[in-house]
């Protein structure tokens, strides 16, 4: 009767394999509402890793996402590591999810609710278990950028960021090999944000990167998209409008 228990574990694998491509599927044609509500279905920590990264993905593609979209992809990201304390992509949503909801509160409300420290140490975490994860490596680098600018010198010395550790993370995601335009185009977003004049010449070339890295997926091709419009209104617009516009962007 060995066999019938080798049939049926290859069946399960089959189903299981079966359900995660058509999560990917849906969500790399951009149907990501549809992507989060497949893997929500099917449970256990890989799935709802991925149902936190399509609803953030639909929250960023909406341009201003709204609180009970972030509420949801966290709670995602947290059951995935409720389930599994290193799941390294749980760990890494969950860290998004923080960050973007710091994003609408001022400094002060930032420190005070602790995300910006959580999730440093989520994706530091990642990092130390997969020193080449290329996304973890990419939300370092603009999470760095983004302390910096909010938080000024005090800020950052408390939190441990610096331009140098933005740089830093930014090459290592680079050197993975697997770097695609959302990266460069949010590294370029953030820098422009910190000062576009200081940092020109290396806005210019993230934009560019961003528009010559081939997308794979509807999310990269909508960032494509983004960092082009955005090399067009650099070029035509003042430091300030620049710092503006950048600071509201995804």
């Amino acid at each position: 009767m060995k066999w019938v228990g080798a049939i049926f574990i290859a069946l399960l694998l089959s189903c299981q394999t079966a359900s995660a491509d058509r999560v990917e599927q849906a969500f790399a044609s951009g149907r990501f509402l549809e992507a989060a509500e497949l893997a929500r279905a099917e449970g256990g920590a890989d799935n709802y890793a991925r149902a936190a990264r399509a609803l953030l993905a639909d929250a960023v593609a909406s341009g201003r996402p709204t609180v009970e979209r972030l509420d949801e992809a966290e709670a995602m990201a947290r059951q995935a590591v409720a389930l599994d304390p290193k799941h390294p992509e749980g760990r890494l949503q969950l860290a998004i999810a923080l960050s973007l909801k710091s994003r609408e509160m001022s400094t002060r409300e930032a420190l005070d609710s602790g995300y910006g420290g959580m999730s440093r140490d989520l994706a530091e975490a990642v990092i130390e278990d997969d020193p080449d994860n290329v996304y973890a490596h990419g939300f370092m680098a603009v999470w760095n950028i983004e302390v910096v600018r909010r938080g000024g010198a005090i800020g950052s010395a408390f939190m441990g960021a610096s331009m140098r550790k933005a740089r830093n993370h930014y090459v290592q995601a680079i050197e993975t090999g697997q770097a695609d335009p959302s990266l460069h185009w949010q590294y370029a977003r953030a820098l422009a944000a910190l000062n576009a004049r200081k940092y020109e010449s290396d806005i210019e070339m993230c934009l560019e990167r961003a528009m010559t890295t081939q997308a794979e997926t509807a999310l990269a091709e909508l960032m494509q998209a983004r960092a082009r419009s955005f090399q067009l209104y650099v070029r035509t617009h003042s430091r300030k409008d620049i710092e503006r516009a950048a600071e509201v962007l995804l």
